[in-house]
């Protein structure tokens, strides 16, 4: 489960930047394309972050939709899947131009 080392991760990160102040909440960007499964992640996040400043910090977690430009009709099309195929034209030469994020958008800490 390669979940928990990403969410390990995101913690890490957030403690970064924390420096010593508790942190209230967490904005994650997971893409609809990436391998991350999100409900592991809010799982992980809990257990992960007990005893740390981001124990009982709301994880919100953001699923941008996938996308591609059609390197055969030269459109934009949405993507479901990380190999789906043209929406208009029905070719599989995409290029993917979103939906693979993992990232850490905001942290929320206390004053």
């Amino acid at each position: 489960m390669h979940e928990m080392s990403l969410t390990q991760g995101i913690i890490d990160l957030c403690l970064e930047h924390a420096g010593t102040r508790r942190v209230n909440s967490v904005e994650v960007e997971i893409g609809l394309l990436s391998s991350a499964v999100p409900e592991a992640i809010e799982f992980c996040f809990e257990a992960c972050s007990k005893g740390t400043l981001l124990e009982g910090a709301m994880l919100a977690i953001i699923r941008p939709p996938g996308k591609g430009h059609c390197q055969e009709c030269l459109q934009e099309t949405p993507l479901n899947e990380l190999y789906g195929a043209c929406q208009r034209c029905g070719s599989n030469r995409i290029t993917i131009t979103g939906g693979e994020e993992l990232r850490v958008r905001a942290i929320e800490v206390e004053d």
